[in-house]
């Protein structure tokens, strides 16, 4: 089946709909969704066994220039955003185009493994010689039949307070980079942070690049960034093409301020990122207790009908040690520790790591209906909740009508008086 082009799609549930359904393809685009219907066998078709066809998912946020660098040269032993950033500086000089890629590569596989085929990826900018990004470049070339690759020109260490920031930043736009960053809390003043939002948007109107901002991933309440890109969003007319990504600040803001500032959100119209894996464990290292959770204001924004994802930010490198490039495991913490545990919000869950960060990248030609291309997953499960509660991987990828990634169902079986198999429903 891996590597076969599928014309039909048998046995398979949709989203929000009862009953079983068949979805006929051609020319790689989907023609056809109806009732199922017995009719007989048709030599190119998939029998999803009852399975639940999805929207492929989508990585908002990533960092593929670090990714696969836990313990090179030093291990994290603190955990610590500070100490992390000391153990990058050390494997940031061994860097090389290949290293670079090899490690993208490695990671974009599990990507393609889990289901994944829509990424957007930071690419820190803070380097004269462009290393991380004239290699990245080359890789989103080299991955167009499996992934769709949004490269994101990162200025880890400030746009003005960074030698030759700026400049920098707009050799990327110049490269191809596809869409604008900036770091403002972290520049060396708040005038500068400013400045430096103004210079994003500025450039990328100049060559007609998304925005996605590293914005307030810092538990300083003071750190308000964010109102400045939503007013200059607003004030531009781009909201729909600005991201804010961790906007962790907004966890440690005073109700009178919020509630002014989520006037301002709906009306910029941009979109937000929140990475819970890493926000929940680099957040409130400064608390004795209670700790804060960190985590930026998710479930408030979404009742207030503002667009919010979930990322992943990193997957094993200085930052962050664990991970598969699993976007269930990124939801199931999200959905904890943004209190989002109502039946209804667990079903619908998957949103926040498909519809919703889609609509972040600002893509097209997304989802399961007639006439987009033949993209999409099926999960062994029988609902978004099911898929959730059980944690299942990936049955299938298909991508332009053909199976590219396919996990066989593990079997688990206990001895009580006889043989029974556990399926966890």
């Amino acid at each position: 089946m891996l590597g076969k082009n599928i014309e039909q799609i048998n046995n398979t549930r949709l989203v929000g709909k009862a009953g079983l359904w068949r979805i006929t393809l051609n020319n790689n685009k989907i023609k056809s969704i109806e009732p199922q219907v017995e009719d007989g066998f048709h030599p190119e078709a998939l029998d999803a066994q009852g399975g639940l066809i999805h929207a492929p998912f989508v990585e908002p946020h990533i960092h593929l220039d670090t990714t696969q660098t836990a313990g090179q040269p030093n291990w994290n032993q603190s955990g610590t955003l500070f100490e992390g950033i000391e153990r990058w500086a050390e494997r940031k000089a061994l860097l090389t185009h290949d290293d670079v890629k090899q490690r993208a590569w490695q990671t974009l596989q599990w990507q393609i493994a889990n289901g994944i085929q829509h990424v957007r990826t930071h690419v820190d900018v803070s380097d004269a010689s462009l290393t991380a990004l004239n290699a990245m470049l080359e890789v989103k070339e080299e991955i167009k039949p499996w992934i769709d690759l949004q490269i994101v020109a990162f200025p880890q260490e400030g746009i003005l307070s960074y030698p030759n920031g700026d400049a920098l930043l707009e050799e990327a736009m110049k490269l191809g980079a596809d869409a604008v960053g900036a770091i403002p809390h972290f520049e060396f003043t708040r005038e500068y942070g400013v400045e430096s939002l103004h210079k994003t948007f500025a450039l990328a109107q100049k060559y007609d690049r998304l925005i996605d901002v590293h914005c307030d991933e810092i538990d300083d309440e003071q750190s308000r960034f964010v109102e400045t890109v939503a007013a200059l969003a607003h004030k531009e007319g781009m909201g729909a093409r600005v991201t804010a990504s961790h906007t962790t600040a907004m966890h440690s803001y005073n109700g009178a301020y919020t509630s002014r500032l989520f006037r301002l959100l709906r009306m910029s119209g941009i979109n937000f990122v929140a990475n819970p894996l890493v926000n929940i464990h680099l957040q409130g290292r400064f608390d004795t207790y209670p700790k804060r959770r960190g985590i930026t204001r998710v479930k408030e924004m979404l009742e207030s009908g503002i667009n919010v994802c979930f990322g992943h930010d990193d997957v094993f490198d200085p930052w962050y040690p664990l991970g598969t490039a699993n976007m269930l495991q990124v939801l199931h913490m999200g959905l904890h520790v943004c209190q989002l545990m109502g039946y209804g919000q667990l079903d619908d869950g998957l949103k926040l790591i498909s519809h919703n960060s889609a609509k972040t990248l600002a893509l097209t030609d997304y989802g399961v209906e007639v006439g987009n291309s033949a993209n999409f997953i099926i999960l062994p499960s029988e609902s978004g909740f099911d898929a959730l509660r059980r944690q299942v991987p990936v049955r299938y990828s298909i991508r332009q009508g053909k199976v590219i990634a396919l996990t066989e169902p593990a079997k688990t079986e206990i001895m009580l008086d006889k043989p029974t198999e556990i399926t966890y429903k």
